[in-house]
């Protein structure tokens, strides 16, 4: 979910192929970083289909969605989502004998126990904020545009979260029923889909407005020719084997660096904000602040822990700019910069001030990148040969391309 680091979660399935329909998907996104806090694509799941807004999720490879449980009935402590909760069938259950529980557990370092729940493989997840999702595994058909009748529609194994928060009275609204895993691993859908033979290639493309929505793209065809910036997937690390990473990097401010150290940079598309180590992201605003005009002043606002109101109330990207100056970059080896302009880490908020959506997380030890960084630019993940690219691009149009099917399901 946005904001929160999802663990990861990599198994290898076994279903009947579908015959190859096209070599690229396309889904039009909608959502924003504020006020919304997620991008999000609209998935027609069961059957009969029904529709849920799954939040893209770069950071996390397993797609869930809130849910009911098969035995205890209605979920009591799921937040509000938009739809109605997904309702399972005892026939859509993984079973915990499945060497896909055994998969699941062994990724996310945990321990089956069958003695309880024979025909079910139960699973947690922790999120780096400290809460948990409690779930199943199930199997059902996803309705994707893959040019093949309904009842061929791909068959993708997902978690039913039926636990998400711990007193009820506390649920949430919240604007998503559940992720899509796009996550570096075995179980997350581009994976399965490509297995399947609904897609050519395991390519991911995200493009997040400034002016909300987006796209988002599976499959090779949409990748540019030319004017990417493509680096190597970094290797695999304890701790973080499916997330995506460009490498290293070293955090400046206009010329000045942040810090001496380079660090491993994450990118998580499922994270509203970008998060920073404490020690270094107090440095950064302390840089800031000093670099900034005597016509912004400090206020505090709900949004985020700091804003500056203008010498007139900030409405549009292009008010941002004429006031914010300074550029946040991350270099890394090579030469290879990604620039962080100021319309890529602010926001302007309901009370018209501009708000730092750069945060702090002690203890941090990345450099972890989300959506309100990578917005208006194309970002790829192309796990067939192994490299991660982007580039500006205005995210509010959608690609052109006569082979691929363009829906928001």
């Amino acid at each position: 979910m946005a904001g929160r680091w999802a663990a990861v979660v990599g198994v290898l399935l076994l279903l009947p192929l579908l015959p190859l329909a096209s070599s690229s998907m396309v889904f039009k996104l909608d959502g924003n970083v504020y006020p919304t806090g997620h991008f999000y694509v609209t998935m027609n799941i069961g059957e009969p289909a029904k529709p849920y807004f799954l939040d893209i999720d770069t950071g996390s490879n397993l797609t869930w969605l809130e849910c009911n449980a098969v035995e205890k009935g209605p979920c009591l402590t799921c937040n509000k989502v938009p739809h109605p909760l997904y309702r399972p069938t005892r026939n859509k259950l993984v079973p915990c004998a499945d060497p896909l529980c055994d998969t699941l557990h062994h990724d996310l370092g945990t321990t089956k126990n069958c003695r309880d729940a024979v025909h079910q493989c139960d699973y947690e997840i922790a999120y780096l904020d400290g809460s948990t999702s409690l779930g199943v595994l199930l199997r059902d058909k996803f309705s994707l545009p893959t040019g093949s009748a309904p009842k061929n529609s791909p068959t993708i194994a997902f978690g039913c979260g039926y636990d998400q928060v711990h007193d009820p009275k506390n649920a949430a609204k919240v604007a998503v029923d559940g992720i899509l895993g796009l996550g570096r691993g075995s179980v997350d859908l581009v994976s399965q889909l490509k297995r399947q033979g609904a897609i050519s290639k395991n390519v991911i493309g995200h493009c997040l407005s400034t002016k909300g929505g987006g796209y988002l793209f599976m499959g090779e065809e949409n990748v540019p020719s030319s004017q990417v910036t493509w680096v190597p997937i970094a290797p695999r690390t304890p701790g973080r084997p499916n997330h995506y990473s460009p490498g290293q990097a070293t955090l400046y401010l206009d010329t000045k660096s942040i810090g001496t150290k380079s660090m491993q940079v994450v990118l998580d598309s499922g994270s509203t904000y970008t998060y920073l180590p404490g020690d270094l992201h107090t440095q950064l605003v302390s840089t800031l602040k000093a670099s900034l005009s005597k016509s912004l002043k400090e206020v505090p606002d709900p949004a985020l822990p700091l804003c500056w109101k203008g010498p007139r109330p900030f409405k549009s990207v292009d008010d941002l700019k004429k006031e914010f100056k300074p550029l946040v970059s991350l270099k890394f080896g090579g030469g290879v910069t990604m620039a962080i302009p100021p319309e890529n880490y602010l926001v302007i908020t309901e009370h018209g001030n501009a708000c730092f959506g750069i945060l702090a997380i002690q203890g941090l030890d990345m450099y972890l990148i989300g959506d309100i960084t990578m917005q208006d630019q194309l970002m790829i993940y192309d796990n067939e040969k192994g490299r991660i690219g982007w580039m500006p691009s205005p995210c509010d149009k959608m690609p052109k391309s006569k082979a691929v099917i363009i829906s928001r399901i």
